[in-house]
């Protein structure tokens, strides 16, 4: 092949380069935009129900039937009960107070079991949370499970070990039967003796979708400035 008919086929290798680059950046970039007005959606969405007045929790058949549970997610619930402090699960925890657990306790309801966060338990007290006795009102953030762990340190039921609040994980190795979906974790309403502190719920969403927007249109916009050069006339390239 001559050295013409070679460059021909770089150049038409290039053109389809840039061609390609410009489909695929600017629909890279579009589906960012859309990504983060969805985002946006969902920050209002949330915010309006963390902050809304609490509703009480409906008995258990009408939450049997969710065709999307992360509609409900943070809705601002309250729950009356009775705890069952035998069956309380400590789960590894993180928080701005330090290293400890969460204190998850079953609550039986009129109707149902559902898990109650009851908030952060430092190491040093492990054995000294407050144990209220008859039926209590638990107000708070209704949360989805976390199935299985965390990344590297997955539940070990087994050893009575959790990263995570599995609530059905949970439910079997407490023996606790049926046991609604989700958990509640408890307000900043204090308990006698301070522990466990609740309130603690952390309701942050990553939202980085308009830098990659802006960074795929980059790169679009220079797929065509790539686009532009090659096709204009050799003499006007050279």
């Amino acid at each position: 092949m001559s050295d013409a008919g070679t460059g021909r086929g770089k150049r038409w290798l290039l053109l389809a380069l840039c061609l390609l680059g410009l489909v695929l950046f600017t629909g890279l970039g579009t589906w960012q935009v859309e990504r983060r007005a969805w985002k946006l959606d969902l920050i209002a969405r949330v915010n309006q129900r963390v902050h809304a007045p609490p509703v009480p929790l409906g008995p258990a058949p009408t939450w049997s039937g969710w065709s999307n549970p992360r509609e409900a997610e943070y809705r601002h619930v309250s729950v009356t009960g009775t705890f069952a402090h035998d069956r309380t699960t400590l789960v590894d925890a993180l928080t701005e107070l330090g290293a400890g657990y969460w204190v998850l306790t079953p609550m039986r309801t009129a109707d149902s079991t559902v898990l109650i966060n009851r908030g952060f338990l430092p190491r040093d007290q492990k054995g000294r949370a407050d144990r209220p006795t008859g039926p209590v009102t638990v107000t708070g953030l209704l949360r989805l499970s976390e199935p299985n762990g965390r990344f590297l340190r997955p539940n070990k039921p087994a050893q009575d070990l959790w990263y995570s609040r599995d609530v059905a994980a949970i439910a079997r190795r407490r023996g606790l039967g049926p046991v609604l979906p989700f958990f509640v974790d408890a307000d900043a309403t204090r308990n006698p003796g301070g522990w466990p502190r609740g309130g603690l719920t952390v309701i942050q969403f990553r939202n980085t979708h308009l830098l990659y927007a802006l960074t795929w249109f980059g790169l679009a916009a220079l797929s065509l400035v790539g686009l532009v050069l090659l096709l204009r006339p050799a003499h006007k390239r050279g």
